[in-house]
């Protein structure tokens, strides 16, 4: 594990011991569980995958693999390899692309619960295990067949997570120019965006070198993409 992601690890883990003191302090106060809200994406930022309402009951059917629930494992991220091949396809993008995202954010713990208490202390915080913001996930939900669903479903609902990021990278991609410059693939600007936003992406598609944020992010995704291709063959 590289340095830089190991610190990142170690941080999450003495964030998760203060919320759990805080969360407690909260519920035993009467606190209530309302987002904040939030602007962008850390699905769209380590630099910059991203006000609240009650949860609308979905009418969609439920795509393959887990569903959204209280003692599932949110951060065994290779659990939704059939969910991320189902999205991907209908979001016309490259399934590996997506499941190699996922595991870039899966530093992040996706407990429904942590979520919550984390965000009463940092209310532009991401929801889901795809780590997505209000802004971008309310833009990227316009006009597709989840535009009824809330942000705040995002930590309860893993397959309106995955189904949100694959048309949030589709959004990206359509916005690259056809001549790239700078040598990087389709794929890796797409995931550049995802962290970055748009603007940056745009940049770096015209040969604008990634910053040191960026770069670590682009290399923590060339270590997941075998262990995420393998995943998407064995889900199919």
């Amino acid at each position: 594990m590289p340095a830089a992601q190991s610190r990142r690890r170690w941080g999450w883990a003495v964030v998760v011991a203060a919320v759990l003191v805080i969360g407690w302090t909260v519920q035993h106060q009467g606190g209530n569980g309302s987002a904040g809200a939030g602007a962008g994406g850390e699905a769209g930022a380590t630099a910059a995958p991203s006000t609240s309402a009650e949860p609308s009951p979905s009418t969609r059917t439920p795509a393959p693999g887990p569903s959204a629930s209280a003692s599932l494992d949110q951060n065994d991220t290779a659990l939704f390899a059939p969910q991320v091949v189902t999205y991907a396809r209908k979001a016309g993008i490259d399934p590996q692309l997506l499941m190699a995202i996922l595991y870039n954010e899966s530093y992040k713990p996706h407990d429904p619960s942590f979520q919550r208490s984390w965000q009463r202390i940092k209310p532009d915080a991401a929801f889901g295990i795809a780590n997505m913001h209000k802004a971008a996930f309310d833009e990227t939900k316009q006009g597709r067949d989840f535009a009824d669903r809330n942000w705040n479903e995002l930590p309860d609902d893993p397959g309106l997570a995955i189904e949100a990021a694959a048309y949030f990278l589709h959004d990206l991609g359509k916005q690259l120019p056809s001549q790239l410059s700078g040598g990087h693939t389709r794929d890796e600007l797409m995931a550049l965006g995802y962290n970055t936003g748009a603007g940056n992406m745009r940049a770096f598609a015209r040969g604008v070198k990634p910053g040191p944020q960026a770069q670590t992010y682009l290399d923590t995704l060339h270590q997941n993409w075998a262990k995420a291709g393998a995943d998407i063959k064995a889900a199919e």
